[in-house]
């Protein structure tokens, strides 16, 4: 091969195939019309819907204060997290409605859903959530119990004699 192709359109000429444009996606901001981005989380059993507007940085959880909510330090950082890696902390406030599991599922939940309404309302965090994991759903739930044993793996105690 004597002579290089170093483009698209210098390989469509060569083959005779129409060159495919690479198209980048532009992602447009989704909001009601009262300027808020809603979005569903799920953790384990959990599902907690979200919605998240401009604000001073309140969070309320089933009617709730944060605080009173999920009263462990640990959850209330999990909350925090998606803000954080965004860097937007205090410019939202956050209305979410959570149901099923316990509360470390349910703060995951919460967690979940605030960046996934994060990256609706602004498209241009999305990287910075992608990159630290938080729009991805975490998967692991619960394994079912198995008949003829105690638990899902646990077997009952076996006896010789």
């Amino acid at each position: 091969m004597a002579d290089q192709i170093n483009t698209l359109e210098e390989l469509a000429a060569a083959t005779g195939v129409e060159a495919v444009a690479e198209e980048t996606i532009v992602r447009e901001p989704v909001r009601d019309e009262l300027g808020r981005a809603y979005a569903t989380g799920k953790r384990k059993d959990a599902v907690a819907r979200v919605w998240i507007k401009p604000g001073s940085g309140k969070v309320s959880v089933n009617g709730k204060e944060l605080n009173a909510y999920f009263a462990r330090p640990v959850l209330q950082m999990i909350l925090r997290q998606p803000f954080q890696v965004a860097g937007v902390e205090d410019q939202f406030d956050v209305y979410a409605t959570v149901k099923g599991g316990g509360l470390s599922g349910q703060a995951g939940a919460v967690k979940h859903g605030i960046s996934k309404a994060l990256q609706l309302y602004d498209p241009s965090l999305r990287g910075a959530l992608k990159a630290a994991g938080f729009l991805t759903r975490d998967s692991r739930v619960v394994e079912r119990k198995k008949f003829g044993r105690r638990k899902a793996r646990r077997s009952f105690q076996f006896s010789k004699r």
